[in-house]
């Protein structure tokens, strides 16, 4: 299985969407300041979409990246869900 995943940065309030095969590794990876967009801060999984097949993973994550109202709609949806 492959992951389209968010994590939320407690200190800041901001997000971040990423694809992963395994998402719980790489919020380590992303709190071990192993990726120069997360690094300094500490990130917590809020939300995940699984996938069959890498491909799938990989366009969707692109989608919710491009699309400024799908985004839009998915943050607040998880938003909502930290309340």
């Amino acid at each position: 299985m492959y992951y389209v995943y968010v994590l939320w940065g407690e200190q800041k309030g901001e997000y971040y969407l990423g694809y992963s095969k395994d998402p719980w590794v790489r919020l380590v990876e992303h709190n071990a300041g192993e990726n120069k967009s997360t690094k300094g801060r500490i990130w917590r999984l809020v939300y995940l979409e699984g996938y069959i097949s890498e491909e799938y993973a990989r366009k969707r994550e692109a989608v919710l990246k491009r699309n400024r109202r799908m985004n839009k709609f998915l943050m607040e949806r998880v938003k909502k869900s930290l309340e």
